[in-house]
C-alpha cells in the first residue's frame, strides 16, 4: 500500500508541472493561430423565413375617393401582392385576408363590407370578395352571400350566389343581387322571396 501511494505522488509531481507548461505554451501561441474556421455563427433557415414567395403586409390600409369625391377605405389583416411583375403601385393587385371596406356618402350615411378573402385591383378600384360576405348599411339592412364584386369607383356591387338580407322591411332571399348608389338601391335577382314585416310586426305578404 505505501508503495502505491508513493508511486501516485511521484506521478502527480511530474504530471502537474507538465500540464502547467502546456497551458502556458498555448496561452502564448493562441494569438498566432488561425481561428477563422473555428468561429460559431447563428443563422436562420431560409425555409422558415420564406413561407411564401409573395411579400406580405400586416394590417394594410388603403384610402381613396370615388368619382363623386366621396371617401372610402379598405383594411385587412394581411395583404399579398398577386402580380409580382406589375409596373407601378397603381397597377397592383392585392390578395387580402379578412378585408373590410368602409364607404362614406356625403350625407353622412355609410356602407360596410366584410369577407374572409378579397382581391383588390388598385387600377380600376375593383374589390372581389369571397367567403362569408356581409354588407351592412346604416339604414338598417344587412345582406349576406358568398361572393361579391364591388365597384368602389361607382359605388356598385353585384353577386351571383345565393343571397339573403334583412332590415326594417323584413327578410329577403334570392339567387343573386345588384346594389347601386352605395346601397340606396338593391335588387335581388333570380328566384327571390320576400317576407314583409310592416310596422315591425311579423306577417307574410
Amino acid at each position: 500500500m505505501p508503495n502505491r501511494h508513493s508511486y501516485f505522488v511521484s506521478a502527480m509531481k511530474f504530471t502537474f508541472p507538465l500540464l502547467a507548461l502546456i497551458l502556458i505554451f498555448l496561452i502564448f501561441l493562441w494569438p498566432n493561430l488561425n481561428t477563422e474556421g473555428l468561429t460559431f455563427e447563428l443563422g436562420f433557415s431560409t425555409a422558415n423565413l420564406q413561407l411564401s414567395n409573395k411579400p406580405s403586409m400586416i394590417n394594410p390600409r388603403f384610402y381613396s375617393t370615388d368619382s363623386q369625391n366621396q371617401h372610402y377605405s379598405i383594411t385587412a389583416d394581411l395583404a399579398k401582392r398577386a402580380n409580382k411583375n406589375s409596373k407601378g403601385k397603381e397597377n397592383e393587385i392585392l390578395e387580402l385576408k379578412m378585408p373590410k371596406a368602409d364607404i362614406m356618402m356625403k350625407d353622412g350615411t355609410w356602407l360596410v363590407l366584410t369577407a374572409k378573402n378579397g382581391v383588390f385591383a388598385k387600377k380600376n378600384s375593383q374589390l372581389n370578395l369571397s367567403g362569408a360576405v356581409n354588407l351592412f348599411h346604416d339604414s338598417g339592412f344587412e345582406v349576406r352571400t358568398e361572393t361579391a364584386e364591388i365597384d368602389l369607383e361607382n359605388g356598385a356591387a353585384s353577386g351571383t350566389t345565393f343571397v339573403e338580407g334583412q332590415g326594417p322591411f323584413g327578410h329577403l332571399s334570392g339567387e343573386g343581387f345588384h346594389l347601386l348608389n352605395k346601397g340606396q338601391t338593391i335588387y335581388f335577382t333570380g328566384k327571390s322571396k320576400l317576407v314583409f314585416h310592416p310596422s315591425g310586426k311579423s306577417s307574410s305578404q
